[in-house]
């Protein structure tokens, strides 16, 4: 079967989207064509042979694959009989550099990069906001990783990652999500507000609290539905009132921290009473 699935993230509640593809194909072939922004891709199955700057690129399973902003290229299979499937992003030059030095655009000498950590990294994130591209996950995560990756493997310098004043800007940061859980303020508007990019928040932030802030402040409504449930509302209602974005995130979500679900939380409660 082949399938190509396109999925929109935004990066904070006003911020700019960014593209998801989840493909399968079998014999397709794609026209020589170029992207305006990187494109950065996973293979999870088969392999596929990419034509690149005058090369061939073979991705197998785990291999992550970048390709530059403008530079033509080409895709197919790479046997006649499997086929290839990926999962694939496709990042603003801004969204690689802000953690490190210089504004030049981070060059990959090798479009084909071995790191089975920020692979599978990126393929838990591609498929979490797949399903639920809630806007400051997406801001948290998927920055934090594109950094990581320009860091790692290219040329570009990495900044300090010592950030004066870590605890303050934490709870600058957490005062702002709790206050404003229904539509919580994007992570590049706060590191604004205090003078810091958006990576020197989230470094500052993981830094302090152990996890990022889409994780922070999805506990904290955890920790509110929990009030609602008791006092008998349906998670159904309990999920817009704490901010999620339907009873399925809610659910997803209570089970992480709590290990049930928010309607066999509510009902071990109400029997109790």
């Amino acid at each position: 079967m082949e399938q190509a699935l396109w999925t929109r993230a935004r990066l904070g509640r006003c911020g700019p989207p960014l593209d998801l593809l989840t493909a399968r194909f079998n014999k397709h072939v794609y026209a020589p064509h170029a992207h305006d922004e990187y494109t950065i891709g996973v293979c999870v199955d088969g392999s596929e042979v990419i034509d690149y700057r005058g090369g061939h690129i073979r991705t197998g399973p785990g291999s992550i694959v970048v390709l530059a902003p403008g530079e033509m290229h080409t895709g197919g299979p790479g046997n006649a009989t499997d086929g290839y499937a990926y999962r694939a992003l496709y990042a603003t030059p801004t969204l690689l550099i802000d953690g490190t030095l210089g504004a030049a655009l981070p060059h990959f000498r090798e479009p084909l990069i071995d790191d089975p950590e920020l692979a599978a990294a990126l393929l838990r994130t591609h498929t979490d906001l797949g399903t639920c591209p809630d806007p400051l996950e997406a801001e948290s995560r998927l920055p934090w990783l594109l950094t990581a990756l320009s860091r790692r493997h290219s040329t570009a310098r990495p900044t300090t990652d010592v950030i004066p004043g870590a605890h303050r800007i934490t709870h600058v940061v957490r005062d702002r999500l709790a206050d404003e859980l229904l539509e919580p303020p994007s992570l590049a508007d706060l590191g604004a507000e205090l003078g810091l990019s958006r990576y020197q928040l989230l470094r500052a932030f993981r830094t302090t609290m152990g996890i990022p802030p889409y994780a922070w402040l999805a506990q904290h409504r955890v920790t509110r539905a929990r009030g609602l449930l008791e006092s008998g509302l349906r998670p159904a209602e309990v999920a817009s009132l704490v901010g999620f974005a339907d009873q399925a995130h809610l659910t997803r979500w209570f089970r992480r921290v709590l290990g049930v679900t928010p309607a066999a939380y509510r009902n071990s409660v109400q029997d109790r009473r």
